[in-house]
């Protein structure tokens, strides 16, 4: 009989953003807070109003790779 093991649960392995890297991002055009969003897998910066992807629990931060928010959001 063999032992199984479970691999550990990691949360950048299913996308999620460390709270501590959190704290210390700003937006790279603004220098203002971002806030993270978990549906969307991104982070917002409502100043800027542009929206950083999020891909395997590391932040894309280049504006060239964020998308626009619509005016509503």
């Amino acid at each position: 009989m063999t032992d199984q093991v479970q691999p550990e649960k990691n949360p950048r392995a299913r996308g999620a953003v460390d709270i501590k890297m959190l704290e210390l991002l700003v937006c790279p055009l603004t220098y203002g807070p971002l806030e993270f969003h978990a549906e969307r897998e991104e982070l917002v910066s409502a100043r800027a109003r542009l929206a950083y992807p999020v891909r395997d629990g590391i932040p894309i931060m280049l504006v060239s790779e964020a998308r626009q928010l619509p005016d509503e959001e």
